[in-house]
């Protein structure tokens, strides 16, 4: 039950650092009530392909990576796409959490020498203090997660708490400015419900316990789920669609929400529990990214090369290349995020549709399985391939924009 617990906090802190900020300002103009609605759904597609990946996971070890169970069903071409498209994608993830982590602590620290040799040494600390759990163990990931859970959690409620009285029902009742923007904001918070690069370490940490790994898939799930209605309520109540729509003029980002909820609950407090609370869900989101690259590094090295990596060698492969591009080439992991979407929907979505589409027809009783036949299997694989498609129809302006 200690481990269960550990995978459901690692799960529902992976998935949080990444929605919870961008969310209030890329929902804006579309209002609380369909923003709940466009919430619960991709909840439910998201929290469902995920345990499409629990009923294939029994047909392999549990220490096996997403490369190793591509390739069972679709040969070697399987394992090439899946983890080319897994590690550019976390990859580019966790060089974005490293440079934000490094811009956090350089606000905090003396400065050294320059304001950029400042910048780049807390890239350096932030990196090598963070990834020093990662290269120990799960155990040691498991830990400070649920330490950082649990001062998120107060940050979170002293924030609902302060501004809850500050909450106008006109607010919330307020309705799209274009029903379009349904549609553009689908593959942001799309995102914000992924945590699926880490299932493969979760497996391995549960010693593959199916009921263990689905309890912590569905629980930590609807935590986060929770915590998004929470917060767009309280955001959505107290700042009116108008605001919302001068902020994103003034400055479309978490500082520019920041001010926003300054200007109206005239609370300084409230902006330091929001930067910290940005903070820490940045930090239980950097270990939950780096925790799943660190092991699909590690199958490909043993199942590929057959080559059996010490961890900080490991440690290496997986830190090195995100700091150094957040040291010197920050612009390349900003053009891998431009298609964050896309390699998420292939990896969370069409990926698992597809392994359980082929386990199925080869393992006919396996203990646990998803509800659900092929038409569903299609069904949710189509969706992935749909929300992979709308950045490209916004670039083409047949879709509003918006920030995210």
């Amino acid at each position: 039950m200690n481990k269960t617990l550990g995978s459901t906090l690692l799960v529902s802190g992976t998935m949080i650092g990444a929605g919870m900020l961008a969310m209030p300002l890329t929902s804006a103009g579309i209002g609380f009530t369909f923003t709940i609605l466009l919430l619960i759904a991709l909840w439910v597609i998201l929290t469902y392909s995920a345990l499409l990946f629990v009923e294939v996971y029994q047909t392999t070890d549990h220490d096996a990576g997403i490369g190793t169970l591509s390739a069972q069903y679709f040969g070697k071409i399987g394992r090439i796409l899946s983890t080319l498209v897994l590690m550019v994608f976390l990859y580019a993830l966790l060089a974005a959490y490293v440079t934000g982590g490094g811009r956090i602590l350089s606000s905090v620290i003396p400065e050294i020498g320059s304001p950029d040799i400042t910048a780049k040494s807390s890239i350096i600390i932030f990196t090598l203090f963070f990834s020093a759990f990662i290269i120990i163990g799960t155990k040691s990931v498991d830990a400070i997660n649920r330490l950082l859970f649990f001062f998120m959690l107060i940050a979170l409620g002293l924030v609902l708490v302060v501004m809850q009285p500050r909450i106008q029902l006109d607010n919330l009742l307020a309705m799209p400015i274009d029903k379009a923007l349904l549609i553009s904001a689908s593959p942001v918070f799309f995102t914000s419900f992924g945590f699926h690069g880490s299932i493969p370490s979760l497996n391995n940490y549960l010693k593959g316990d199916v009921k263990a790994l689905r309890f912590s898939i569905i629980i930590g799930s609807l935590i986060t789920l929770l915590g998004y209605i929470l917060w767009q309520f309280t955001t959505h109540g107290v700042l009116s669609q108008s605001l919302f729509l001068d902020v994103l003029q003034k400055d479309p980002t978490l500082n520019g929400l920041v001010t926003a909820c300054y200007l109206v609950t005239e609370s300084q407090t409230i902006s330091d529990i929001v930067k910290v609370f940005s903070a820490l869900a940045l930090i239980t989101s950097f270990l939950g990214v780096a925790l799943g690259l660190f092991e699909c590094i590690d199958d490909l090295l043993k199942r590929v090369f057959n080559y059996s990596s010490n961890r900080i060698s490991l440690g290496v492969l997986t830190f090195l290349p995100p700091m150094l591009f957040a040291l010197f080439y920050p612009e390349g992991f900003i053009l891998a995020l431009g298609y964050a979407g896309q390699m998420f929907a292939f990896y969370a979505v069409v990926l698992p549709a597809a392994l359980v589409w082929k386990a199925r027809k080869m393992h006919g009783n396996l203990p646990y399985k998803v509800i659900g036949g092929t038409p569903v299997l299609i069904f949710i694989a189509i969706i992935g391939i749909l929300i992979s498609c709308i950045p490209f129809l916004i670039q083409a302006g047949y879709l509003p924009e918006v920030v995210g």
